[in-house]
């Protein structure tokens, strides 16, 4: 949500507070006006950076799971063939201790028989092309394990360069978020919110997957705005987004323009609303959720709380919505 226009007298009174009768005053301090204008400026900004960083952290994560799952299968093959090895060299060596190995010539010819001879050289011949058969499968199938465990590596190498990259607009967000908390409360504004807040009751126009959806976004009303958060205490924009329609069984992307682009094909036109659409705006750093009746309900930004608000207080900062 952002500030809207401040009535002229409010902000006379705001600048007679900052600036006392008969002080001199070298660099007067900003209005009321200005500040909001400078915390919407910050708010905006922020929102790009969290959701760079989210969509980093993501990716980051999904390559590091793949990676991990694909190493672990590398060495359990891995410690299969070596095992399958040893028992090969273990027989081979007790073959010839005990001097009973049909694949070994001494073996062969003292049978006593010509068709106990037979019989040994087709079992050796059987022997051979199953243990050959059986070392060469491992074999094949480790090395196609170690070339995508390479691949998996050099995807995870990606990602931390990625999130390594974003780590100094992690640092970035912890400015805007303290100079964002120092303007909200300079102005009053500041609502840590209550994490264990039960929210309101939804009683809007919405049925089917677009009520379970609402029904759970009202429910964290009054719950923080908090960076990077899905829940429960806290949430971020997206992460509210994502969580909601999750409580229908609907599975979004994390960030909001993952969830812009899941969305392509699902684009619905601003004059054809429905409840449980989500709203995007026109940076696509931020979305929030039509609850019907003119109203969204969305994670604003630090400072604030999950509310229901007026759609009008986007402004004209729309650039579009989905019908997930």
């Amino acid at each position: 949500m952002r500030f809207g226009r401040v009535p002229v007298a409010a902000g006379l009174a705001f600048g007679l507070v900052l600036s006392p009768m008969g002080a001199a005053v070298a660099d007067p301090r900003p209005t009321l006006g200005q500040a909001k204008a400078k915390l919407d400026k910050l708010n905006d900004k922020a929102d790009k950076v969290v959701d760079r960083f989210n969509t980093a952290t993501e990716r980051y994560k999904a390559a590091k799971g793949a990676y991990t799952k694909l190493n672990d299968r590398y060495k359990t093959k891995l410690a299969t063939v070596a095992d399958l090895r040893a028992q090969v060299i273990g027989m081979a060596v007790d073959s010839y201790k005990l001097g009973t190995d049909v694949t070994s010539l001494p073996g062969l010819v003292s049978a006593d028989r010509p068709d106990d001879f037979l019989m040994s050289l087709a079992l050796a011949g059987q022997l051979s092309r199953e243990r050959a058969e059986k070392l060469a499968a491992f074999d094949r199938e480790n090395r196609g394990l170690k070339v995508e465990r390479d691949k998996a590596e050099e995807a995870l190498e990606a990602a931390d360069r990625e999130r390594d990259g974003v780590e100094k607009e992690r640092s970035e967000i912890m400015k805007l978020i303290s100079e964002q908390k120092k303007l909200l409360k300079k102005l009053g504004a500041y609502n840590p919110g209550n994490p264990n807040s039960v929210g309101i009751q939804y009683t809007g126009p919405a049925s089917g997957n677009a009520a379970a959806v609402l029904r759970f976004a009202f429910a964290q009303v009054g719950k923080p705005y908090v960076f990077g958060g899905t829940g429960p205490g806290g949430w971020d924009c997206s992460g509210l987004t994502q969580a909601s329609w999750r409580a229908a069984g609907v599975s979004l992307p994390r960030t909001t323009w993952q969830q812009w682009a899941w969305g392509a094909s699902r684009k619905v036109s601003l004059s054809a609303l429905q409840p449980g659409d989500l709203i995007f705006s026109s940076s696509l750093g931020h979305v929030s959720i039509y609850a019907g009746d003119g109203k969204i309900v969305h994670a604003p930004q630090t400072g604030d709380v999950v509310k229901v608000v007026k759609l009008s207080s986007y402004g004209g900062r729309l650039v579009g919505a989905i019908r997930p």
